[in-house]
């Protein structure tokens, strides 16, 4: 087994380094999608046709099943002022867009302008929003390459097209450094203000912008604001790789380049390669590292290692709430002991009374006398109040999610604990719990939070879906939301996407043709609740993956509603 395992890691290093030097040597494009660089030749070739013919070219794009138009894929044109001059869907052609915007608030049309005309001596750039496919209903990540184009007679015109893409390519990256920098260089440290702003164009799909000055102080991180201000340069990914010190080396002799290391990505517990490219930037007389980081789209993945499921650390907290009951406080040494059943890897239990001050914590003895009640972790989730309204509930037990740093890291993850309510044998009542990182989702999961949501609209109704669809409350976590829809097939509640509440859903398809919405209806109805299968895009890699939906009808007097929510099954080879 060490032979395979020395195997193994040879074989990923060389892999990584292979792809690294093919990268190095193929600078003919910075794009490692082939749908990617099949779209930018053909705006390329539009361009030049534009250019060529001028507004007669216009005919050309607008016919439907010339290469200029094919299905997802469409040549769209606007002059300077925002009127859609050629685009495939009605509404907007003939228009000024100026003020459009994704569902996100994003304003596309100003944001592809800018792309085209908003750096001296580069008439062509990139722009990433989420927008709905040609007769669809559901938006995804669209990245569009645009070209600023001056026609004969002296017009100039932004011609662009599309590709629907969850994945940043290298060349996306590289483009947000640049950007970052030239404001960074400009404006200094006022320019970090727009580093925040998930309108503008440095947040796009799972990548940001961060800051590091040249000790080590994390100045900027919109995704881990709580990294800010504390001093990152010893942080090491998943195989104990330095990897801030690994970008400072890398700025220091190049100026910017490129730094891979493995880490998990968001919701997932499995390490894959992150690539990071970063840059220096000056402000007045120091240098700060700007960094944006993507993972590859096949990138190898760290070994996995079997994990407990959650009806496992369900059983291990039951087990650990017997212990309590017996012993009580004299049981405490025996969830200290490393390597023992009670605290293995990142698997630890804690111990709360009821005002939330921790008692007991196993991985952390200097955080115990603290009253954790108004804790909240870096996306403003106040879990320290999730875990007493979980214990406190009728069942005296519920799962809680927030994002936490494993042990010995200052990194916050994802974090699944699950709470119960115990009486030691002194009568006091206290709150054990115990959690995962970064653990899969599974049906014990969907059907506590469908089940506390439903149970939440059979008491409240209507007022109870503003906490459904808060982004900071229990309902919404990682890659999970809850949704409502009426007898019709209205969506009244989306937690994951807004922009389809108040639409009527029930002949929504999937991908292989199933009316996913009037499937869940009848179930629900028939059955009270149930489970379905169906397929949608995975989000991450844009590919058709099975997604299992959990539904359960809900009644408040005379209206009844259908709540679910889901998850998608991932591929274990």
């Amino acid at each position: 087994m060490e032979r395979k395992g020395l195997l193994l890691i040879a074989a990923f290093c060389l892999l990584t380094a292979g792809r690294a030097q093919v990268q190095q040597e193929n600078n003919t494009s910075p794009y490692y999608n082939e749908d990617t660089r099949n779209l930018v030749a053909l705006v390329k070739d539009a361009a030049d046709l534009l250019r060529t013919k001028g507004e007669t070219a216009f005919n050309d794009f607008n016919t439907t099943g010339s290469r200029w138009r094919q299905g997802e894929t469409y040549i769209f044109v606007l002059d300077p002022g925002g009127n859609m001059l050629v685009h495939p869907d009605p509404e907007l052609q003939g228009k000024n867009q100026l003020e459009l915007k994704d569902i996100n608030g994003k304003p596309i049309i100003r944001g592809l302008l800018n792309a085209a005309t908003g750096v001296p001596g580069k008439p062509e750039g990139w722009y990433h929003y989420e927008w709905q496919v040609p007769g669809g209903l559901l938006p995804r990540w669209k990245s569009s390459y645009v070209q600023l184009v001056e026609t004969p007679s002296g017009k100039r015109y932004i011609i662009g097209c599309g590709v629907y893409n969850d994945r940043m390519e290298r060349g996306f990256v590289v483009d947000m450094i640049k950007a970052a920098v030239d404001q960074v260089e400009k404006n200094g440290k006022s320019a970090f203000e727009a580093f925040y702003d998930r309108t503008g164009p440095f947040i796009v799909k799972d990548a940001y912008i961060f800051i590091v000055d040249t000790t080590g102080v994390e100045l900027v991180n919109p995704a881990f604001p709580s990294l800010e201000g504390r001093n990152v340069l010893d942080m090491k990914d998943t195989r104990n790789k330095l990897l801030v010190r690994e970008m400072f080396r890398v700025a220091r002799d190049s100026g910017s380049g490129w730094v891979d290391y493995m880490w998990p990505k968001p919701g997932e517990s499995v390490s894959t390669v992150k690539s990071t490219y970063v840059s220096k930037a000056k402000i007045n007389d120091t240098w700060v590292l700007v960094g944006c980081g993507t993972y590859l789209a096949d990138a190898p993945k760290a070994a996995t290692t079997k994990k407990m499921s959650a009806r496992e650390l369900m059983a291990l907290v039951a087990d650990a709430a017997k212990v309590f009951e017996k012993k009580g406080e004299s049981a405490y040494p025996d969830f200290r002991e490393k390597g023992g059943k009670w605290f293995h890897n990142g698997t630890y239990f804690f111990v709360w009374s009821p005002d939330g001050t921790r008692v007991f914590h196993a991985a952390n003895p200097s955080g115990e006398g603290l009253n954790m009640a108004d804790a909240k972790d870096v996306l403003g989730r106040p879990w320290g109040r999730m875990i007493l309204d979980a214990a406190a509930g009728a069942e005296g037990e519920g799962w809680v999610h927030y994002m936490y740093p494993e042990p010995g890291d200052i990194f916050p993850t994802w974090k699944s604990s699950f709470v119960q309510r115990v009486t030691f044998p002194s009568g006091k009542e206290y709150i054990v719990g115990c959690g995962i990182y970064n653990m899969d989702m599974d049906k014990a999961f969907i059907e506590d939070v469908v089940n506390r949501a439903a149970n939440l609209v059979a008491t409240a109704g209507k007022d109870a879906f503003p906490r459904l669809r808060d982004k900071k409350g229990p309902f919404v976590f990682m890659d999970t939301y809850i949704f409502v829809d009426n007898l019709q097939g209205v969506e009244l509640v989306n937690g994951g996407l807004p922009s389809l509440e108040g639409k009527n859903l029930m002949d929504l398809k999937d991908l292989k043709g199933k009316t996913v919405v009037r499937d869940q209806i009848d179930m629900a109805m028939k059955k009270g609740n149930a489970w379905l299968e169906c397929y949608w895009y995975l989000p991450g890699n844009n590919s058709p993956a099975l997604k299992k939906t959990y539904v359960r009808k809900a009644q408040f007097g005379d209206e009844v509603y259908i709540l679910g929510s889901g998850f998608y099954v991932k591929d274990k080879n």
